[in-house]
C-alpha cells in the first residue's frame, strides 16, 4: 500500500459513504457472488489463496474507522480468515468492529462465497475479486502450471492507481443539473421476516432460451426480464385489489444499477455504478405486455447514456460536497441518515432487479466449475429484490427476500414458464 499511495488511509467512495450509517440486521448492506465447485473445498487451500492475493487488493484489505465528519477506511497488515458458513446469507456483518474487514469469504461443502459490504465495492468488483480467488485456489492445487490467458491483471503487478480511483469524483462536473425527483413508490404490503433470516429463491434457466424469446421481442435481455417483473408487479397488485378494494397505488419504480466503467473508460475496484429507475403508473388502466416491453426499452436506451447519468453523479456529489454534509459530525449522520435513506432512497423503489452479466473463468478452470450465483443485499424498504448472473449455459435469477410471501417469485416464473422456458427452482425455503 505505502508503495503505492500516499498513505495509508482513504475516504469512502461516493456510494459507499452511506452505508455505515444505515447498516442493521435487516439493512446489512452485504451483496454476494458465490461459485460451486465440482468437488468438496480445501479449506486451507483456501485460506492459502485468499493469503496470497489479498495484497494485490490494498483498497479491500482495510478496517472501517470512525472520522469526525465521514467513516474512512484503514489499511492493515492483518491478512482476513476463510470462515465456514453456517448463517443465512447475507447477514449482518459487524463492519463498525476492531479488526473487521468489510468483506467475508465463506465455504461450505462445494461452494465458495464471497460477501462485500456495498461500502467498499460493487458487483464488478466483488466479481473480479472472486475470479482472482479462484485462479489462486486452482494454482494451489496444480491444477496448471503456468498462467491462465485473458486475466484482468497480473497478480504479481504492484496495484494500479486507477483501481484505486473514487470515479465519481473524477468525473463529476459541478454545471450538470441533477435530475428530477422521482414520485413516491408502491411497496409489497406483506410482512418482514425475523431479523437474521434471509430467504433466497433461485431460477435457473438455459441462457439461449431466454436470449432467443429477447430477441424475438427485440430487446435486451436486461430489458426482457424488467418487462416481465413489472408485469409480475401489476398481476400481484390486482390480486391485492380483490383482498383490498380500497389499496392505495403509487407507481411501480424499479431500481435497476448500471455499472458505468464502459460509459466512462474506468477501470476501477471501488464503487462505479448509479441505477436508473423505470416506472410505471398502475392507475392507468390495463398495460399489454407488448406495451411495457416498448416502454422500458425505450426508457434504458434514452436513460443509460453520459447526458443522463452526468446527471446523477453531479446530484450524488453535489449532496457530498453541500455545507450540511460537510459540517455535520458522523455521530448526527448516524441518528439522521437511517432514516433519511427508508424515506428518500427506498421510499422511492417498489424493488430493484440487477443483472451482473455474463461471468467468465479460464478455459483451464471451467471442468472444476458447476455455476456462479449472485444474492442482493437485504433491504427492509425493499423487502424483494432481484439479481441475475449468467454462467456457461445457464441463466441464475435470484430473489433475495425479507419476507416469506411467495406470491411474486411464484407469479414471475410463472410467466416465463408459460413463455416456453424450462426452469429449475432452488431455494433455501419451501417453495
Amino acid at each position: 500500500m505505502k508503495d503505492n499511495f500516499k498513505s495509508n488511509w482513504y475516504p469512502l467512495d461516493n456510494a459507499g459513504k452511506l452505508y455505515p450509517s444505515i447498516m442493521s440486521w435487516r439493512v446489512s448492506t452485504l451483496f454476494r457472488i458465490s461459485v460451486t465447485l465440482t468437488e468438496t473445498v480445501d479449506k486451507d487451500i483456501l485460506q492459502n489463496a485468499l493469503s496470497k492475493i489479498i495484497n494485490r487488493f490494498p483498497y479491500f484489505q482495510v478496517n472501517l474507522r470512525p472520522g469526525l465528519f465521514w467513516y474512512y477506511f484503514d489499511y492493515t497488515e492483518n491478512i482476513p480468515k476463510v470462515e465456514e458458513e453456517i448463517y443465512y446469507p447475507c447477514m449482518c456483518l459487524k463492519l463498525k468492529k476492531k479488526n473487521q474487514f468489510p468483506f467475508r469469504v465463506l465455504y461450505y461443502n462445494k461452494k465458495i462465497s464471497v460477501e462485500f459490504s456495498h461500502s467498499i465495492t460493487d458487483g464488478t468488483g466483488g466479481i473480479i475479486f472472486l475470479q482472482s480467488l479462484l485462479k489462486e485456489y486452482f494454482k494451489e492445487k496444480n491444477i496448471f502450471s503456468s498462467e491462465p490467458k485473458n486475466d484482468f491483471f497480473n497478480y504479481s503487478d504492484y496495484p494500479k492507481a486507477e483501481e484505486f480511483e473514487d470515479s465519481f469524483k473524477k468525473h463529476y462536473n459541478k454545471n450538470i443539473p441533477v435530475p428530477n425527483k422521482l414520485p413516491k413508490a408502491f411497496h409489497f404490503p406483506v410482512n418482514l421476516e425475523n431479523k437474521g433470516v434471509y430467504h433466497i429463491v433461485t431460477g435457473i434457466i438455459p441462457v439461449r432460451d431466454i436470449l432467443s424469446i429477447s430477441k424475438k421481442f427485440n430487446v435486451t435481455l436486461t430489458e426482457f426480464l424488467i418487462a416481465v417483473y413489472f408485469e409480475t408487479i401489476l398481476d400481484y397488485i390486482e390480486i391485492l385489489k380483490i383482498e383490498h378494494p380500497n389499496l392505495k397505488l403509487n407507481p411501480i419504480v424499479l431500481n435497476v444499477p448500471v455499472n458505468l466503467r464502459n460509459l466512462y473508460n474506468s477501470s476501477t475496484l471501488r464503487n462505479f455504478f448509479t441505477t436508473v429507475t423505470p416506472n410505471i403508473d398502475p392507475r392507468l388502466s390495463k398495460y399489454s405486455f407488448e406495451e411495457i416491453l416498448a416502454y422500458v426499452h425505450n426508457y434504458m436506451n434514452y436513460k443509460v447514456n453520459r447526458r443522463f447519468i452526468d446527471q446523477y453523479i453531479s446530484k450524488n456529489i453535489k449532496s457530498e460536497l453541500s455545507i450540511l454534509n460537510r459540517i455535520t459530525p458522523l455521530f448526527i449522520k448516524n441518528l439522521v441518515l437511517p432514516f433519511a435513506y427508508s424515506r428518500l432512497a427506498e421510499g422511492s423503489y417498489t424493488s430493484g432487479l440487477s443483472n451482473l452479466g455474463k461471468i467468465s473463468v479460464p478455459k483451464e478452470l471451467e471442468p472444476y466449475i458447476e455455476r456462479f450465483e449472485a444474492y442482493p443485499p437485504p433491504s427492509e424498504g425493499n423487502k424483494i429484490k432481484i439479481v441475475t448472473i449468467s454462467y456457461k449455459d445457464n441463466l441464475y435469477i435470484t430473489f433475495g427476500k425479507l419476507t416469506t410471501d411467495k406470491n411474486i417469485e411464484r407469479i414471475f416464473f410463472s410467466k416465463l414458464k408459460k413463455m416456453g422456458l424450462n426452469i429449475k427452482i432452488e431455494t433455501n425455503d419451501t417453495f
